[in-house]
């Protein structure tokens, strides 16, 4: 039976100042929860409708739909709820590509992002503070299992930027065009805040200005969504690495 303590607790968990004091944090759905039980994060506790997770007795609890429902933030809840351990954030390692956010904001943004350094290979993805909260359920959701094999970290990008040796790559709406460009295969790739793009602090530091032209003629078209640009940015990087 699901209680009020542990309705109060999840609930707390959808805002971050309680996960960053409980370091903790929800999955919900049966492939997310399996993506993280196979993972090196810990388990807290397992609330599921149906017996079908490999996991401790001990910190499973079997509930109804109906409590499924109280305690879920989905609209459609999907068979579970997980509650696991916030891990410590591991050293950021300098070499191969490193993907840098400066203040992204749309969780759905975030969750994309991961999934796409994970589909690329990328180890590491570097935060801005002000950039959305990875632990936000709603990132979880997006990146469906894909937070657990990719090394994200919150730090000051500029401190970060200043103490690397190799090329900082910043994306902008006019930069060299990346389709012509000598891209290696080592590198910070900077991708900016939906509306305002990268800062002027992280600006003043980037190496490398790079840009995805637009081929349609029409002046009204909106720039890419920042994480339609970074598929795009990290295919072309990846493509270049496989032709040298």
């Amino acid at each position: 039976m699901v209680t009020k303590q542990d309705i109060k607790l999840i609930k707390s968990l959808n805002q971050k100042k309680y996960r960053q004091q409980l370091d903790l944090f929800t999955v919900e759905g049966v492939k997310g929860i399996k993506e993280f039980l196979n993972s090196h994060y810990k388990l807290n506790r397992l609330y599921t409708t149906k017996q079908i997770f490999e996991a401790p007795s001990t910190k499973t609890l079997e509930i109804s739909e109906n409590e499924l429902k109280k305690i879920s933030s989905l609209k459609n809840p999907n068979t579970a709820l997980a509650i696991f351990e916030i891990p410590k954030s591991k050293n950021t390692n300098s070499h191969g590509l490193i993907v840098a956010l400066d203040d992204v904001r749309d969780p759905g943004n975030l969750g994309t992002i991961i999934r796409l350094c994970d589909w690329y290979g990328i180890k590491d993805l570097v935060c801005s503070h002000s950039t959305v909260d990875c632990y936000n359920a709603k990132v979880v959701q997006a990146t469906m299992g894909s937070l657990t094999r990719v090394n994200i970290t919150y730090i000051n990008l500029v401190e970060f930027m200043l103490n690397y040796s190799g090329d900082v790559f910043g994306t902008y709406m006019n930069g060299e065009n990346i389709y012509r460009a000598d891209l290696p295969n080592e590198g910070i790739i900077v991708l900016g805040n939906e509306a305002n793009g990268i800062s002027a602090e992280i600006s003043s530091i980037i190496d490398r200005r790079i840009t995805i032209p637009q081929f349609g003629k029409s002046k009204d078209t909106e720039s890419l969504n920042v994480a339609n640009a970074t598929a795009i940015v990290l295919s072309e990087f990846r493509r270049r690495t496989i032709e040298t």
